[in-house]
């Protein structure tokens, strides 16, 4: 869980709440949070969690990729959250 990049962990994010999308698509979501993300800084992101395992990648046609949350990758996402919540307690906060 420690071994992602938090760029990471939000790219996973991201994909875990879309249905099958694409690198365009994934890059947009997070544009509503991140001010600025290259294709030089997205695209490597991705290849290096589809080779890690945590997200499979498909066609869409032949220009175009998509991208799903593997179990791993979904593994990861519940321990952070646990990690996450061991540590703050969110309705504490409000």
């Amino acid at each position: 869980m420690f071994d992602l990049t938090a760029f990471q962990r939000d790219v996973l994010y991201v994909t875990a709440g879309l249905d099958r999308p694409s690198g365009q698509r994934i890059k947009s979501e997070l544009q509503k949070s991140i001010d600025r993300i290259t294709h030089g800084r997205l695209y490597p992101n991705l290849d290096t969690l589809v080779e890690q395992g945590y997200l499979s990648q498909g066609q869409i046609d032949r220009r175009t990729n998509y991208y799903e949350l593997t179990d791993q990758g979904e593994s990861i996402i519940v321990d952070r959250r646990r990690w996450e919540d061991s540590y703050v307690d969110i309705d504490a906060m409000s």
